[in-house]
């Protein structure tokens, strides 16, 4: 087996980022199935000054881009694009637009305990709270049932998020993606090779057979 280092930055209120994980998802199922990725994933806030509570997302829209219809534009061009890759988008149902600390502290969390099916998991869930139910994943009651939901112990997790742990590992990894380049997401790292948007899965795939072909580790299935 071949193993592949691959590191995704990303934010929880960017639909492409789904939008990109799902497609990554599709193409290692494609690749050559001795490869194992080992994924990892690195925190990236489009919106760090957002107040811990949130904010009206329709009032928050409407500044940032202009007016609500454009808004309401752009939004139907994700749920377009969600709807090709099986990922159900409802705007209609999110009020608020979360800060997003919280979450990324929960990743932290699982990306701790170390088990990558739980950690992935819980990825996918806390995009689907918020763009399929309209959830406002910057609280903790929601990130605690979501977690427990994928197999984290509810009461470990919520006295991780009830202190500053992972408060500090979150602010160091995204001056380390901003170190490295990274000023937009979703951006996702493969081996050396880096690959940023919600790029198809056929980009992902060859670049996935590339650095595998050049430096992935051989590893032992037995150790």
């Amino acid at each position: 087996m071949k193993s592949l280092d691959i590191e995704i930055t990303y934010d929880f209120i960017c639909p492409w980022c789904w939008i990109g994980h799902s497609n990554l998802k599709h193409a290692l199922k494609d690749v050559a199935p001795d490869l194992t990725p080992k994924l990892s994933y690195s925190p990236y806030e489009l919106n760090s000054s957002m107040p811990r509570a949130g904010a009206s997302r329709k009032e928050y829209r409407t500044a940032k881009f202009g007016s609500w219809a454009r808004s309401q534009a752009m939004d139907a061009d994700v749920t377009s694009a969600g709807r090709k890759v099986g990922l159900e988008f409802n705007y209609d149902r999110i009020e608020v637009t979360p800060n997003t600390r919280l979450a990324h502290r929960l990743m932290a969390y699982a990306q701790r305990a170390g088990d990558e099916g739980k950690t992935e998991a819980l990825f996918d869930a806390i995009f689907s709270a918020y763009f399929s139910r309209g959830e406002n994943i910057g609280t903790l009651e929601v990130l605690v049932r979501l977690a427990a939901a994928v197999g984290f112990e509810a009461q470990d997790v919520r006295e991780f998020l009830e202190s500053a742990q992972g408060e500090a590992e979150v602010v160091a990894r995204e001056l380390e993606a901003q170190s490295q380049g990274v000023s937009a997401v979703p951006s996702v790292r493969i081996g050396h090779s880096r690959i940023g948007g919600a790029q198809p899965p056929a980009i992902f795939a060859a670049t996935l057979r590339a650095e595998s072909e050049a430096g992935a580790v051989e590893t032992d299935p037995l150790s």
